[in-house]
This record gives structure tokens, sequence and C-alpha cells, in this order.
């Protein structure tokens, strides 16, 4: 990532990241698809070769999801005992939902987050 030579508002990523929006100006656009993350910046001029979120989003997506679908289909299993086609029906469709608006927001968030913390790839020092 480099160093950013212009003075720039400060831009909450939380916000930036669940709007899809770049992490440097607030305004331009993170994303190119639903979850392929853009060259750079059409307002600003950021370059998003930085912007790498590995599987960290697809993990919070899995975990917090699936612990939500579980739970409440577990719960409707024993209150109401409906027959198997209906859980199939209800929680099949909700899960992918959720997952997919989820997933995209956490990367959003991830991305921004990364930029704001000036996070990037561990390196050893060699100096020594």
């Amino acid at each position: 990532m480099s160093e950013d030579k212009a003075i720039w508002p400060p831009i909450d990523p939380i916000s930036a990241g669940l709007h899809g929006r770049c992490p440097r100006c607030g305004e331009g656009k993170l994303f190119s698809g639903f979850l392929t993350v853009g060259k750079r910046c059409y307002n600003c001029g950021l370059d998003y070769s930085f912007a790498d979120a590995g599987d960290g989003p697809a993990v919070f997506v899995i975990l917090i999801i699936g612990f939500v679908v579980v739970g409440l289909a577990l719960w409707m299993e024993v209150t109401f005992s409906p027959p198997l086609w209906l859980h199939f029906m209800l929680w099949i469709p909700l899960a992918l939902v959720l997952c997919l608006t989820a997933l995209r927001l956490i990367k959003g968030v991830l991305i921004t987050l990364q930029y704001s913390r000036k996070a990037s790839e561990g390196r050893l020092d060699s100096s020594e």
C-alpha cells in the first residue's frame, strides 16, 4: 500500500465498508461486481490492489449465520416438529440470502479497516 500524499478527511471505516464505498474518500465504489473489488476509486483514484480480505469474511459469515440458522431450525423442530421438506424450504433459502448479504457487508468492512489501519502482509526485518 503506497503512502497517501494528499490530505483526506477522516472516514469511518465501518460505515464506508457497509455502504461499499472507498476507504479513503468515502464516495467512490469499492466493488465493481457483487463481491469483486474494483481496480481503483473513480473519485479519488485510490488503487485497490492492496485490498485482500482473504478468507476472513467467509469464516465470519459461516460462523454467525450458521449459528443463527441452526439455532432457529432446532427451535422450530422442538417447538412445532414440522416435516423435513418444510425445513428445507425454509432454512436453505434463508441461509443463502443471509450469507450472500452478510458476505458483501463483512468483506467491505474488512477491506476498509485494512486500509484505515494500514494493515499489510507480515514482513521479517532483515536490518540486523
